[in-house]
């Protein structure tokens, strides 16, 4: 497989102030175009293991070759990641969580307010790079976790239904060493109906990239 960098479905300019223009373009032309390109050269390198799914690669890192194992992790996590990402994002401001997924962030984390508290603050808690999510356990039980540099919760057997990325790339050039503001602008730009999706496809079609 030879990956691409998926256009976004809104403007770089959209998320404004929020998310700045500079920052989406460096984000997503610069950054995540990295990845994937870093991502096709060391497949390029195993043909055999080019040919699996990177779903399938992220869910058994033990099983792609030792020597191009880290590279897999750290480039495939970005691809995959970032691509979520964008998906996670969106103009239309302060939506409503769909009433079955509220429900059940409810149920799990006693209220929404709670929910977003976890959340924001596993993104406030990971020291340096990473990212905080929203995952569905093996019990189909709702989790908020977070991950360091660009590992996937699918390679320690979870699903992510929703992420935060907490580099600096994603957010230095507007809110500088202030992550809690960036955090917190970010919630207000949450997709909730692309969670939702994610949420029900126990199939996971929506990781496939």
């Amino acid at each position: 497989m030879v990956y691409q960098l998926p256009n976004l479905t809104y403007g770089y300019g959209d998320l404004d102030p929020l998310i700045d223009e500079q920052t989406m373009h460096l984000h997503h032309d610069k950054h995540h175009a990295t990845y994937i390109s870093n991502l096709n050269a060391t497949l390029a390198q195993d043909p055999q293991t080019a040919e699996r799914p990177l779903i399938e690669l992220l869910s058994h890192l033990d099983t792609v070759p030792e020597a191009i194992r880290a590279a897999v992790s750290n480039n495939g996590g970005g691809h995959l990641n970032h691509t979520l990402y964008w998906q996670w994002l969106t103009p239309a401001q302060d939506q409503t969580i769909p009433v079955a997924l509220a429900d059940e962030i409810s149920r799990t984390f006693g209220s929404i307010d709670e929910f977003k508290k976890a959340f924001i603050n596993a993104g406030l808690a990971r020291f340096g790079s990473g990212w905080a999510w929203l995952v569905v356990d093996r019990a189909g039980k709702l989790k908020v976790i977070s991950t360091a540099n660009q590992d996937n919760p699918i390679s320690v057997g979870v699903r992510p239904i929703l992420g935060v990325d907490v580099w600096e790339h994603a957010y230095y050039l507007n809110y500088q060493n202030r992550r809690p503001d960036y955090l917190a602008a970010f919630w207000h730009l949450i997709n909730w109906q692309f969670v939702d999706e994610a949420w029900r496809d126990q199939q996971m079609t929506y990781l496939q990239v």
